[in-house]
């Protein structure tokens, strides 16, 4: 095979990898975030955020955490927490949530990742260092794997711990986001993890 048809292979191939890669991911089910508008046992209505109804209901091994309203000063220093937000053009990042999550899950996602909760967001799983305040309000110091970054935290920002949770919580009006999910053929969503908002909407 000479060079250029070798070429126009390799490109073909290359093209093939890339389109199934592409579709992969637009398959990979991403978080789920909204209100239980139903509870029948273990089975859910839930409306989304975006004003879909979808039918759920709760694995058997399902991980349920509760998120309880918190401020800066209960994050002390080396608490693992996870940030959502925008990076400003200083490269600092604009905080709208910011999480402790529980203990367990220490260490787990360490760094930074697209997130899906506004347009252009990230989230970072991060180690916090220490607090300023600041004009825009408060500045925290975070350091993982990718470095250190400084987190913008405003008063719409939105702080909450992870706390026990009771299945009992997942009612109607409740303020849920799923993490960890499978869809099943009839389109139900199996869940296997999420978050009760308990006073608050979780906003990662």
């Amino acid at each position: 095979m000479d060079s250029w048809k070798m070429t126009r292979a390799l490109g073909a191939a290359a093209m093939v990898l890339i389109f199934v890669a592409t579709a992969a991911l637009a398959q990979q089910p991403g978080r789920i975030r909204g209100q239980i508008e139903k509870a029948d046992g273990d089975s859910y209505v839930i409306k989304t955020r975006e004003g879909a109804t979808l039918n759920a209901k709760l694995d058997e091994k399902a991980r349920v955490n509760a998120l309880v309203k918190a401020t800066v000063a209960d994050i002390k220093p080396d608490t693992f927490i996870g940030v959502a937000g925008t990076k400003r053009p200083d490269g600092s990042i604009e905080a709208f949530s910011i999480h402790i999550p529980p203990a367990s899950n220490r260490g787990q996602g360490e760094g930074e990742r697209p997130w899906d909760a506004r347009p252009g967001s990230s989230m970072i799983n991060t180690y916090f260092g220490s607090a300023v305040a600041s004009a825009d309000g408060q500045v925290l110091a975070v350091k993982n794997k990718d470095g250190e970054q400084k987190i913008i935290v405003s008063s719409s920002t939105v702080i909450a711990a992870a706390a026990p949770a009771d299945k009992a919580e997942l009612k109607p009006g409740a303020q849920i986001i799923i993490f960890g999910q499978e869809k099943l053929p009839d389109g139900t969503v199996v869940i296997k993890s999420m978050y009760i908002g308990r006073g608050l909407t979780p906003a990662m």
